[in-house]
This record gives C-alpha cells, structure tokens and sequence, in this order.
C-alpha cells in the first residue's frame, strides 16, 4: 500500500536562455537525490513549456517537506540558481485528495 501524503511543494525553474537541456539533466539527476530521502514519497520532474520546468513532490507530514527544504536538492537548487535558472519560486501545498499509486 503506497504512503497517503498531507503536504507537497511546487518548485517553479525558468532556465536561463540555451540552458534548457542542462535543467532538463538537472531534473534527472534530482530524482536520484530524492531515491534516498524515505519521507519524499511522490517526486516529479515537470516541463511546462520550452523554458519552463518544475518539480512536484509529495509528503507525508510536514516534518518530511522540511527535512526535504533543507536537503540535497535544496542544496543542488541553490548552486545553480543564476547559473542554469532563474531564482526558483517554491510553494508549499496542502494536498486535499489523492489518486495513490499501487
């Protein structure tokens, strides 16, 4: 049975100009980093336009959206703000409803 999630976050990344590709690299790499994190129980990697990305990750508590704000993709998305994008807008969410995986 897949782990029910309460909390989310939506990180918004504007690639800066020809730096498309490498963001796309970046969002790869990402999912790997959060394979480790046991309370980071729903990751995507998201594409909204040509130079519009995101991430969508989903949690079980509050607890495990901080301890994600202040791990190794935090860590990754402040090393390469003004170097692959733009600043990162980042939203916490509440999740409301839910379609788990099985």
């Amino acid at each position: 049975m897949a782990t029910q999630v309460s909390r989310a976050l939506l990180v918004r990344l504007e690639a800066l100009p020809g730096r498309e590709d490498e963001v796309r690299d970046f969002l790869n790499r990402g999912r790997s980093i959060v394979d480790g994190e046991p309370r980071t129980v729903r990751w995507f990697g998201l594409q909204f336009g040509p130079s519009s990305f995101g991430i969508f990750d989903a949690f079980p508590d509050d607890d495990g959206r901080q301890a994600h704000l202040s791990g190794a993709v935090a860590t990754a998305l402040n090393e390469n703000t003004g170097v692959l994008f733009e600043t990162p807008s980042i939203e916490e969410l509440d999740v409301v409803a839910e379609k788990a995986p099985t």
